[in-house]
């Protein structure tokens, strides 16, 4: 079995807690090489940046980068001009038009791209969007809270603009509404609360409608806690579908189903594993648009100033 070269850039906490146990469990991939500005891993070569990491790296084949969104554009498309397979962290940029752009040079290239989404790999999503395809639904109500003095502490590009705000961890909340509903979602008004000394948002509250009309009710909040609220509740005509646990947890009507143990990153390499050695692509933006559209049509609201 051959195993795909790859380097990760990015070393922060997501790294250290997810991207590096999932490539060293993966026998099909062999970390060889790791850029980051202010941390490195312990058993590879580091390099200060992706470029110096690629001049001195000329056989890896693929880069997997887990830098905050705003540099990775920049990243993504020095990797993909080396002829290197990339997988993007979500959000997978900070804007709709740099993730298109990255998506025709891989086309153009053959390369693959893959813009991750690891809560779609939570353990109940599969099997809520293959019991949702055949029920006559409701409506849906999204509830993603948490603190973000637990979740990003000193992290300040959070709040500047491509930070995105509450909207890093509602992202995945929208991840996998999107997968799982049958039907395509528009955003019809959303409502932002931004601290008076912040460029982003605190918490949203978003109104969305399937093309059949089912109101999607969405409400993001960072000021929530001691315990995170990660759920998703679909009614339907022959039940409740709750998703919880970040997607991990999944009762229907009451009855809770047996799943496995949580493996999202493990999941997210071994696709894009699969979609290196099929040749093959996988960039859906709709999550992020869905963000994009919030803050087209967001009503914003000044609330008290945030500091940590």
């Amino acid at each position: 079995m051959k195993k795909i070269s790859i380097a990760l850039v990015g070393i922060g906490k997501i790294a250290r807690d997810q991207h590096l146990p999932a490539i060293a469990a993966d026998p099909r991939f062999e970390l060889v090489a790791c850029a980051s500005r202010n941390a490195s891993v312990e058993g590879v070569r580091n390099y200060p940046t992706l470029e110096a990491l690629l001049a001195a790296e000329p056989n890896v084949e693929a880069v997997s980068l887990s830098a905050p969104p705003l540099p990775r554009f920049a990243q993504a498309r020095t990797a993909l001009s080396a002829g290197k397979h990339v997988m993007l962290e979500k959000p997978p940029g900070g804007c709709l038009s740099e993730v298109r752009a990255l998506e025709q040079m891989a086309s153009r290239a053959g390369l693959t791209l893959f813009a991750s989404w690891h809560s779609r790999h939570a353990l109940g999503v599969e099997a809520a969007r293959t019991w949702l395809a055949t029920q006559d639904i409701r409506s849906v109500n999204v509830r993603w809270k948490e603190d973000v003095r637990r979740w990003h502490p000193g992290q300040t590009w959070i709040w500047e603009p491509g930070g995105l705000g509450v909207f890093d961890p509602g992202i995945n909340a929208l991840s996998i509404v999107t997968w799982i509903m049958p039907r395509e979602l528009a955003l019809v008004s959303s409502t932002l609360g931004i601290p008076s000394n912040r460029q982003m948002p605190i918490s949203a509250d978003l109104e969305l409608f399937d093309t059949a009309g089912v109101p999607v009710h969405v409400e993001f909040d960072w000021r929530h806690g001691p315990q995170e609220l990660w759920e998703i509740e679909v009614k339907t005509a022959d039940g409740v579908l709750l998703l919880s646990q970040g997607g991990n947890r999944l009762h229907i009507d009451g009855r809770e189903v047996a799943l496995g143990a949580v493996h999202e990153y493990p999941s997210l390499y071994a696709h894009w594993r699969n979609l290196i050695e099929r040749g093959e692509r996988d960039v859906d933006v709709r999550p992020l648009g869905i963000v994009a559209d919030a803050f087209l049509l967001g009503r914003r609201e000044s609330l008290e100033p945030f500091v940590e």
